[in-house]
């Protein structure tokens, strides 16, 4: 097979396929490596005709730089294998994109940017040691020895390491800081190992929390003093050690922000009329603010509502005064119904004489039966002229 002249060595490249031979070395490898000029395409050419590629014939870009303006020319050589000749085309102008240009010759780095790249690659990471691990060798130590000084020292250790605990306590030990795996121990005896071991005891009982006089405000500006009872137990130990300081204390402060606020939503005449349905939302808030410390609230009751001095005393007067503008109220409609049945007794006496002098005798008889005494009074002849008259 014929080879083409200047094809297949690069130091026989003709004039016009030498445009990156006359940059520097960097610039020729970024512009390979990023595959923007077409110096590439020719190596490449160059390295598919050297190694013999079979066929019609192969296609070969060459182009170079314009110095003026920055164009560039291709130069399309085709190889035939039947004729062994070259045909190369005129030179076609091709202006490169802004992309382009800035591959083929890419701006060189700044002195800093340099120095950068230097130490990045130079740089030695520090390793930070692992104090964990170190730790964690030092504890193992620590505990290998402890048990030797309590088997050197038995059975008078045992007086040190043996605890007991009651049915309603719990005990959460920390050895060398961390939980001990197990959870909570007890009730029954426990093993600790001293100088090593921390525990804490964890009551289970209900604590009742009477709370303190809260001065609040109520929703229609009426200050009111509240008394409370709460009553909650610790549910988990663990949680309630690691989670918060101290559980109780945390609690009762938690009971009489939650009485103030839920109090303050409410008018003076709820207060005294839903103290059921107030306890219940205490209750319910206080269980879920609680629940992530370890802590169950069982009940929350209010004790007693009371008023200033002053409230109390005008409540007082209204109140009075409203039960004595009923009794007259009363006290009317009672005259006015006596006064409507003596007007209906006045018309039947007077359509009848005779009426008067029976009510008369009426009166008379109610008063000798009342004082149990005998009354002689005359009696007119009069009274029984009608009666003689109607015989005759």
């Amino acid at each position: 097979m014929t080879r083409p002249s200047g094809i297949g060595d690069p130091r026989r490249l003709p004039e016009t396929s030498l445009p990156c031979t006359l940059a520097p070395l960097e610039e020729r490898t970024s512009s390979i490596n990023s595959s923007g000029p077409f110096c590439s395409k020719s190596f490449k050419a160059h390295n598919q005709t050297e190694a013999g590629v079979s066929g019609e014939g192969s296609r070969l870009e060459e182009a170079s730089a314009n110095p003026r303006n920055g164009a560039r020319y291709v130069n399309v050589v085709e190889s035939t294998q039947m004729s062994g000749k070259e045909a190369r085309s005129e030179p076609q102008w091709v202006t490169p994109s802004s992309n382009q240009r800035s591959r083929m010759h890419p701006p060189p780095p700044s002195p800093m940017e340099s120095t950068r790249r230097f130490d990045e690659r130079t740089r030695v990471k520090d390793v930070p040691p692992d104090y964990e691990t170190i730790g964690t060798i030092f504890g193992y130590a620590l505990i290998v020895l402890s048990w030797l000084l309590i088997i050197i020292t038995f059975p008078f250790s045992m007086c040190v390491c043996l605890k007991v605990i009651k049915e309603y306590e719990r005990v959460v030990i920390f050895r060398i800081g961390r939980l001990v795996f197990g959870g909570a121990r007890g009730p029954g005896m426990i093993f600790v190992i001293p100088c090593i071991d921390t525990y804490r005891k964890i009551d289970l009982r209900v604590v009742s929390y009477a709370v303190p006089p809260q001065e609040i405000l109520s929703k229609d500006s009426v200050t009111v003093s509240v008394d409370a009872v709460v009553y909650f137990r610790t549910s988990d130990p663990i949680a309630s050690v690691n989670n918060v300081d101290d559980a109780i204390y945390s609690t009762k402060l938690l009971a009489q922000t939650t009485l103030r606020n839920a109090l303050g939503m409410k008018t003076l005449t709820e207060m005294l009329t839903e103290r059921e349905a107030i306890a219940q939302l205490c209750e319910t808030i206080l269980d879920e603010g609680t629940e992530h410390w370890g802590v169950k609230v069982e009940r929350v009751e209010v004790k007693d509502i009371r008023l200033p001095q002053q409230l109390t005393r005008a409540m007082a007067a209204e109140a009075e005064a409203a039960r004595e503008a009923r009794a007259k109220v009363v006290a009317a409609e009672g005259e006015q119904k006596a006064s409507r049945a003596l007007k209906e007794a006045a018309d039947v006496i007077q359509s009848n004489p005779v009426a008067l002098q029976l009510r008369h005798l009426q009166a008379l008889n109610s008063i000798a039966a009342e004082h149990n005494s005998t009354i002689v009074f005359p009696v007119p002849v009069e009274m029984f002229g009608a009666f003689m008259k109607k015989e005759a």
